[in-house]
């Protein structure tokens, strides 16, 4: 009887122990809030997947932040990775915006800036041990950026993969939208309703209509004709769509499935290991093109 006591008294003891013991401290996905010994379990982890959410410094119409890009898209990023994790790149603005110079707010870096300042940061990157980066995009204004930089990573040798995730907000069971979806490009309405969940403290629904997001229709050429001003000659407000009718339900659903998105792509990103074996592949037989199998 008395050993029996001690027994459930030495099991009840080790219990209460095991119930105050703290619980290991979580990882962050931030590569900056990661500790160094951190970071290296954080790669580890990850399976060397890290992610470069990618924004831009511009104005979103009279109602929107000037970060509003990187605020949204890092807002994504960072989601996703908490449920799949991955490591994320501290906030990065520095792509493609020569279209907006004219309004206040604005950081335009030249396109030499834009490319080696990015080769450098995934150098950077891949040398901490991101053997597969994953560029998330924010800004439409990247949209051709970004895949030519992810094609020019033939130029050379790399110890790893740049892939490219671009915006993908809709999806089957949308809520119907209030604005013309064709011109709900910049600002609008469902740019509008994902700030709502991003950074509702940011967003200025009053002030959504001081200005115009209307198409001006300066220029008008065939289709398959290409001009730089394009943008501006469409909509010199730098604001395209009507940002006074976002809603958090539009927002809620888009923001969901663009982390959704961004989810599966990192799932797939780390089950990949055919790109970098047929990226050396290429390398090694572009040595000797002679030489490359009929």
């Amino acid at each position: 009887m008395y050993k029996s006591l001690l027994l459930s008294l030495a099991v009840l003891g080790t219990s209460t122990l095991l119930a105050q013991t703290p619980a290991p401290p979580k990882l962050s996905v931030q590569w900056e809030e990661l500790s160094a010994a951190e970071f290296k379990d954080g790669i580890a982890r990850a399976q060397g997947t890290c992610l470069l959410p990618f924004g831009i410094l511009e104005k979103h119409g009279p109602h929107l932040p000037l970060g509003n890009d990187l605020l949204n898209v890092r807002y994504v990023a960072l989601n996703a990775a908490q449920q799949e994790y991955a490591v994320v790149f501290p906030a990065y603005y520095f792509g493609q915006i020569a279209e907006a110079k004219q309004q206040p707010g604005t950081v335009a870096y030249s396109r030499r800036l834009q490319l080696e300042l990015l080769q450098e940061t995934t150098d950077e990157m891949a040398r901490n041990g991101c053997k597969k980066v994953m560029i998330v995009n924010g800004h439409g204004g990247n949209n051709s950026l970004l895949p030519y930089f992810a094609q020019t990573q033939l130029d050379t040798p790399h110890d790893y993969v740049v892939y490219v995730v671009g915006i993908a907000r809709s999806g089957p069971g949308e809520p119907k939208h209030k604005s013309n979806r064709e011109t709900d490009m910049h600002a609008g309405e469902s740019e509008t309703s994902v700030s709502m969940i991003a950074r509702p403290d940011l967003v200025h629904l009053d002030r959504a209509t001081q200005e115009s997001g209307a198409d001006q229709g300066r220029v008008n050429l065939p289709d398959g004709v290409y001009t730089g001003i394009w943008w501006y000659a469409r909509f010199p407000n730098h604001y395209a769509g009507d940002g006074s009718v976002a809603s958090r339900e539009l927002g809620e659903f888009e923001t969901k499935t663009w982390i959704n998105g961004v989810v599966t792509a990192i799932r797939a990103v780390k089950a990949d290991s055919e790109s970098l074996r047929l990226q050396n592949e290429f390398f090694e037989r572009s040595r000797h093109p002679l030489e490359t199998p009929r």
